[in-house]
């Protein structure tokens, strides 16, 4: 039974991911775009209708969602075997992948919401999948930060009810410039930045990886965290100056502080994380200069290689016992030659070498960056940021592949499944060559790019100084004279994501539990206990007390009062 779901989900998945592709292909040489109505409810002359955008960019991206979910399932039967709720965790799953379709085919942003709700609902019921304390701290951080952008789309559809519809591209280009798609605009991209953790909102990335692996190859390539820059994409016409400036600063300034972070960090899956949110602030980058288009053309590249890399971290941490420290790791490429294989290939698409599928999205758009008006810290950021990202690769390739083996035996080592390594190869090959492939059907026309030779070979420095620091850290030999131990707060706030953690969780907390305590304090176990529920029960307590002393003591009692009587009555009569 459980073998048969993961098998009939991949089948059908996979070749329907096929069937997208080819249409989108089509789309692409024919310049279609369909729309299609669909009436759900039709009452009493009033009708509830459901509208699909069928372009080449929703079929490309739909087809893309469909073939790397469909490996991952299959990945799935072998990491996941043994679970017991494997049906309800491959359920989850394709319920994540449905959210996303009404999130890509919807030109309605009632839909939209409808598809952003559930990959919500749904990315918080598998990252609280292994049921203990930090992945319950981890699924609320993830929810309640994916709620802000729930707010800002119900705004917008409370907005949009001026237009007299809900489906917004039918008002991108004729409101363009006005005051209510600047609002819009506004509020979509809020709801962007909490989806796709951008600062302030970047804390949640890297705690959904509390999530099996499995869901994280899917979250961090093609599903939740891309659904933002989707909405972006979309919307895009409709940006003013100011909000791509202050896109600009926030996307570069996201970049940066992941690249940074990640080389402080010792954790494989953190690590990738973070590369995920530094290839985020890319894409948003990319799309706040007017290129959509390529930043969509990243979107695909970085969903093939990151899925391929999530899934090879995922196979070293299941052959290493659950150890995700790369201290532990070294000379992997002996004891799991194929697995190590593709966690390269992956790894140096994503540093943008040249001919795998990042080279082609990555370099495009640095050079494509290079001709644009941008301001100096924009570009700063931008190829600072670049050169970091290549400094982490390295520096995982050197704890991961280089040197000898740190555990406790390498005898145990050994390579995954067979349909993890199915599910490997295909994003493998995809990975080599989707980039070249997509560059022929998106950009089927040559751009001439003409820059200074300086400026041409600024990218291709800032890889290779990147590459080299990173070995240099890398090769750091541990002492008493660490630089971590010397500059230990630049190290701390450097390694911490900026404390955005601590904000996100600690501050936001710690107010209403502050709050909380002085009220218990001050009224449940202050002078309110006494004046209220303590001082009527002791009132009341009292009372009992002398009513019961009154029944034990009946004769006497009434003996006692008969001789107090007795002497007032003689008393009266004397005087």
């Amino acid at each position: 039974m459980f073998m048969s779901i993961c098998f009939v989900s991949f089948v059908f998945l996979f070749f329907l991911g096929w069937a997208c592709c080819f249409c989108g292909v089509y789309f692409i040489m024919s310049d279609l775009v369909y729309f299609i109505d669909w009436s759900v409810v039709a009452l009493n002359g009033s009708s509830v209708v459901m509208t699909f955008l069928f372009d080449w960019m929703s079929l490309l991206f739909m087809g893309f969602v469909f073939i790397i979910s469909s490996l991952v399932i299959l990945y799935s039967d072998d990491y996941m075997f043994g679970d017991l709720n494997i049906f309800r965790f491959i359920l989850l799953v394709l319920m994540f992948v449905v959210s996303m379709m009404f999130l890509i085919i919807s030109p309605n942003m009632i839909s939209i919401l409808l598809g952003w709700d559930g990959l919500g609902l749904v990315s918080y019921l598998l990252v609280i999948y292994y049921q203990n304390v930090s992945s319950y701290g981890a699924g609320m951080l993830t929810v309640l930060s994916n709620r802000i952008g729930d707010v800002a789309l119900l705004m917008v559809i409370a907005w949009m009810i001026n237009f007299g519809s809900w489906s917004f591209v039918y008002y991108l280009d004729f409101l363009s410039g006005s005051v209510e798609m600047g609002l819009i605009s506004v509020l979509v991209v809020l709801a962007a930045m909490t989806s796709s953790a951008q600062i302030p909102f970047s804390s949640w990335l890297p705690a959904a990886m509390a999530a099996p692996t499995p869901v994280s190859a899917l979250v961090h390539s093609s599903t939740l965290v891309t659904a933002g820059v989707y909405l972006l994409i979309r919307f895009s016409p409709s940006f003013g100056f100011w909000l791509n400036v202050f896109l600009l600063l926030v996307s570069g300034l996201t970049m940066f502080m992941a690249g940074l972070g990640a080389n402080f960090e010792y954790d494989l899956s953190s690590i990738i994380a973070l590369s995920t949110l530094s290839q985020l602030g890319l894409m948003i980058m990319t799309i706040s200069i007017g290129l959509s288009g390529l930043a969509f053309f990243h979107l695909l590249t970085h969903a093939l290689f990151k899925a391929l890399l999530f899934m090879c971290a995922g196979g070293v941490i299941h052959s290493m016992g659950d150890s995700q420290d790369i201290r532990f790791m070294g000379g992997l490429s002996v004891c799991m030659p194929f697995t190590s294989s593709c966690l390269m290939v992956s790894n140096f698409a994503l540093c943008g070498m040249p001919f795998l599928s990042g080279f082609y999205s990555s370099d495009f758009i640095l050079e494509m960056f290079s001709m644009s008006y941008v301001n100096t810290f924009g570009f700063f950021l931008l190829f600072l940021s670049t050169g970091l990202t290549v400094c982490y690769s390295f520096r995982l390739f050197y704890f991961v592949m280089c040197g000898d083996f740190n555990y406790v035996s390498s005898h145990s080592m050994a390579e995954t499944g067979y349909n993890m390594v199915v599910g490997m190869v295909g994003l493998l090959v995809m990975s080599v060559f989707g980039g070249s492939s997509l560059m022929w059907l998106i950009c089927p026309t040559p751009s001439v790019i003409c820059l200074p030779y300086y400026l041409s070979f600024l990218t291709l420095l800032v890889i290779i100084l990147g590459g080299w620091v990173g070995y240099v850290l890398a090769g750091f030999v541990f002492g008493d004279d660490l630089f971590s131990v010397f500059f230990y707060s630049t190290t701390s706030f450097s390694g911490s994501m900026w404390y955005m953690p601590f904000l996100s969780t600690y501050s936001v907390s710690f107010w209403p539990l502050e709050l909380g305590y002085s009220a218990t304090s001050v009224f449940d176990s202050g002078w309110m206990e006494y004046f209220g529920g303590q001082g009527v029960y002791w009132v009341f307590f009292n009372f009992s007390s002398v009513n019961q002393w009154f029944q034990y003591n009946g004769l006497s009692v009434f003996l006692g009062f008969f001789v107090m009587w007795v002497f007032i009555l003689l008393f009266i009569f004397v005087y």
